[in-house]
Order: C-alpha cells, then structure tokens, then sequence
C-alpha cells in the first residue's frame, strides 16, 4: 500500500476555484488545452491540484465519496447521518458536486434523507441528479422532483411503475438479484453527454460501482468524530484474509478539520 499526506487547510481562493472549474467546463470539448500551472495559480497547483484535477481535468470519470466518523459510521443506529462531516467536509462534497455531470444515488438515500443534491456551498453549476430506483419506489413528494433546481433523471427497472412521474425516466435491465448492473448505468449516462459522475450514496450503491470495477477514485471524508456504533460507508462483502483486502495508492488532504482519503482504484495492487 502507499500513501502520502498533504496538508491542504488552506481554503481555495475564489480566483483558483473559477479557474479550476472553468477547466472543467471547458474541458468537456474535443481540443480543449487547459490552462498551464502558472495561469492556475499556486494555490490551486500547490494544494488542490491533485486532489481536484483528476476529476476537473478527465472527460469521462467516476468518482465516488463517502463522509463518516472516525470509526467508520455515516449515522447513528436511529438514522441520524446530520452534521458527520463538518464545514471544510461539505464544502469539499459541494466542490465535487460542482465539478461533475451528474451525481448518482440510491433510491434508499432519497427515501432516508430526501436530499437535493445542489450545489449550495461554493460557486458552481448544479449536476443532473440520476436516482438508481429498480422498482420505482421514490416518494412522489420527494423534494428533488419538485424544487426544479437541477434536472433529475430516474434510472429504473422494466417493470417499475413511473407512469405519473413527471421527471425523465430511463428503463434498464435488472440482474437475478433485481439490481441495475453499474457498468450499464454508466453506459447509459455517457450515452447522454453524463461522463463525469460523482456517485454520492448510499452504501450498497457506492459498494455495486466499487465492485464492478466502475470507480476511478474514492474520497473517503473523515470527520473528527466517534459515534460507536450505526451503519458504514461501504457495503461491502466480507473477506476471509487481509490478502484479499484492496489496498489502494491513497494520498490524505486536511481540510482543515476532516481529512479526506484520495483513494486511486484502477489497477489497484492486491497485497
């Protein structure tokens, strides 16, 4: 396993953070040349660069984030998953945000947090907001099919009843076990110009892109915290060995208060 730390507490400054979101935008057309390190500014070069270009700088990218305590919790056993991450945490989340086409969640995230998935925290544009939901269950008051602040698209099974919703829908093929296979989901989302994609939740969901081999990075938010017991980030199955554990190159950014996990996974090495 190899790992780095950098110290990145230093906040972003308005100049560094437009520059670094107009080479995403603009990276998005075929002859782009981004712009050079000088014309990015130190503090985006020094600090922020490595932890934020891959995702700004790639047209096609999936990254997935997770924000949880230090013994590895995203809520507590009564569901309350308020406040885990701290300011510098969320604001590196609605960063991400900005910086992708589309987030992805799981339809049990808008059943448990009814959430809006915008871009509230730093400047930026909102993403088209995609719901995984395999037989349409999404509550119809579900705040992100009214509020009309960023397109939504519903990813569901052949058979799921979407008839009276009023946001676009999309019919994919469900596996034996009645789940939407990640590869075509992604598929499906550069087939409609979403090729970066930030995959937000909930656990079984970031855990089916991880297995399938779907995710170029994983942010892991730690926030200074320990809440002892509730559910994890990752819903991962089990191993019988540390041999078969993965064992990504990570490098740790401090926001200033949480401490973000850059986790690399393509060809990541097995120990």
């Amino acid at each position: 396993m190899h790992s780095d730390a950098r110290n990145d507490g230093e906040e972003l400054t308005s100049a560094s953070w437009a520059a670094l979101r107009a080479q995403a935008e603009a990276g998005t057309w075929p002859g782009h040349c981004p712009p050079s390190r000088q014309a990015m500014g130190a503090p985006y070069a020094e600090r922020c660069g490595a932890l934020y270009a891959p995702l700004a700088r790639s047209p096609a990218f999936v990254l997935a984030q997770v924000g949880q305590s230090l013994d590895g919790r995203v809520a507590t056993v009564d569901g309350d998953a308020r406040n885990i991450s701290g300011a510098a945490g969320l604001r590196h989340l609605h960063r991400c945000r900005a910086l992708v086409d589309a987030i992805v969640v799981g339809v049990g995230t808008v059943v448990a947090d009814d959430p809006s998935l915008t871009v509230r925290l730093v400047e930026g544009r909102n993403p088209v907001r995609v719901v995984i939901d395999p037989r349409g269950r999404i509550p119809r008051q579900a705040r992100l099919l009214h509020d009309a602040a960023a397109p939504v698209l519903l990813v569901h099974g052949p058979n799921a009843r979407v008839d009276d919703l009023t946001v676009p829908c999309l019919a994919l093929p469900m596996d034996d076990a009645g789940r939407i296979e990640a590869p075509a989901i992604v598929q499906a989302l550069a087939a409609r110009g979403l090729r970066r994609v930030l995959v937000e939740g909930g656990a079984c969901t970031i855990a089916s892109f991880l297995e399938a081999g779907c995710l170029d990075r994983l942010h892991v938010a730690i926030a200074p915290l320990i809440i002892g017991a509730g559910p994890t980030g990752l819903a991962l199955p089990p191993v019988s060995s540390l041999a078969q554990a993965r064992r990504p190159r990570t490098t740790s950014y401090d926001l200033g208060g949480d401490v973000v996990f850059d986790c690399e996974l393509r060809e990541a090495p097995m120990s």
